[in-house]
């Protein structure tokens, strides 16, 4: 058995749709995740607002711009009259139900019952097109199986309880249809799994059923070693491991967020991430296996902004880096790279939010400087430090490369450069070509 999640962005029209259902019906036996449809989560986000500031109006304007894309939808992707009948009066029914919050006190607990409609919609009219299409599918609602505890962690043993028995219920179907994101919390509450929260409910439920393997599909291109938009003779990768594709994310690798795939990886399941534009191709592979001594990829972040402390009184002195780190933390900042000599302190941060708030508080505590819009580029990999020749052909790589900082050692997995955005896209075709080629 196999769990295959698709996000927004891979059920957001008619066709894509059609394409997902024809990606699941060629294996039985499969579970189904499935995300809001693109564009609802933020329409009901924004119902919410209006409803927490009293604004009925406003809630109603949106509501019924909402319903309308809906019933377009489901009258181009209906062809069956009774089909198109079940599905419109499943549309009538969510939607007047979210209108009867436009009538009461709206809370905390309102907003998430109004939130999770954007999955039941999208995984009910999945649900009635696949029956539509004669295919054996069961909808198994996640709010009947997915619970989190008192501290708002996922119960594993509950879920893998209650699904197992609901799978056992329709142990014949050929496909099982259940939504990602929400849940239900410790007190019954409609909840949410919060950050990565698809994938988090796709993960959580491949741990459950002891699945072969995660598929987390999604409407953009496979894992690149390098940004194709600057960089020639790219290639997909092929194979990551967990840590890999963690450092990989920091770098706006955005399929999926390293928490989400935490369960998968402890239970040592593959999450394989698919491209619904190419069913066929064999995708990024992560798991728990690391191919020795291999370099995977280059990524590089812009809008990074590097900041030295230069103090000789103080550098030497007990506790002067908990002083700099606690400024940072004083204004929810995180530090990116970090590196210390004996007269100064230099690091990096990607929010800049707080940055003239933060330079007058460390100037408590020596010359502070300041270099804006910069970019970390990291090579990605098996980098491990007994294994010499690795971190010579990437320093010899960037011979030509002014490098502000470089980071290595921090992880077997990162070996990081900050450069300036004018080296960026000669930095990344440089290393791609003598790293990769």
């Amino acid at each position: 058995m196999k769990v295959q999640k698709f996000g927004s962005a891979s059920i957001a029209t008619v066709d894509k749709i059609k394409e997902v259902a024809d990606i699941v019906v060629k294996d039985n036996g499969n579970i189904i995740v499935l995300s809001s449809m693109r564009g609802t989560a933020e329409a009901l986000t924004e119902i919410s607002d209006y409803l927490y500031k009293k604004n009925q109006e406003g809630a109603i304007e949106i509501i019924n711009g909402l319903e309308k894309q809906y019933i377009e939808l489901v009258d181009s992707l209906f062809e069956n009259g009774e089909s198109k009948k079940l599905a419109h009066e499943l549309l009538i029914s969510k939607f007047d139900y979210i209108r009867t919050f436009t009538k009461d006190l709206f809370t905390l607990f309102e907003e998430r019952v109004v939130l999770a409609q954007g999955e039941l919609i999208s995984s009910e009219l999945f649900y009635l097109y696949l029956l539509d299409k004669k295919v054996n599918a069961v909808l198994i609602p996640a709010l009947e199986f997915m619970r989190t505890d008192k501290n708002s962690a996922p119960d594993p043993v509950y879920i893998k309880d209650k699904l197992s028995a609901l799978l056992e219920e329709s142990k014949d179907a050929d496909l099982y249809i259940t939504q990602g994101y929400i849940c239900k919390n410790a007190y019954g509450e409609i909840d949410d799994l919060r950050k990565g929260g698809s994938d988090f409910s796709a993960s959580l439920i491949g741990v459950a059923v002891n699945a072969e393997e995660i598929e987390i599909w999604a409407d953009v291109d496979t894992m690149q070693n390098n940004d194709p938009r600057y960089v020639k003779a790219t290639a997909p990768i092929r194979q990551l491991n967990f840590d890999e594709a963690a450092e990989l994310a920091y770098f706006g690798t955005k399929i999926l967020h390293p928490s989400s795939i935490l369960p998968a990886k402890l239970a040592d399941i593959p999450v394989r991430l698919k491209n619904t534009q190419y069913p066929d191709a064999a995708g990024t592979l992560i798991s728990n296996k690391t191919e020795a001594n291999v370099i995977k990829a280059v990524g590089a972040r812009d809008n990074i902004t590097a900041i030295k402390i230069k103090s000789g009184k103080m550098l030497l002195a007990h506790g002067f880096l908990r002083k700099i780190a606690e400024v940072f933390e004083n204004y929810q900042t995180s530090l990116d790279m970090l590196a210390t000599s004996e007269v100064g302190v230099s690091l990096t941060i990607d929010d800049d939010r707080n940055l003239q708030a933060i330079v007058d508080d460390l100037k408590k505590y020596g010359t502070v400087s300041v270099d804006p819009d910069m970019v970390i580029v990291s090579v990605i990999g098996d980098l491990e430090s007994q294994d010499s020749g690795i971190s010579v052909d990437i320093m010899g790589a960037m011979k030509e490369i002014p490098v502000r900082m470089l980071s290595y050692g921090g992880s077997r997995y990162n070996f990081s450069f900050l450069i300036y955005k004018k080296d960026k896209e000669r930095t990344l075709q440089i290393l791609n070509d003598k790293l990769f080629n």
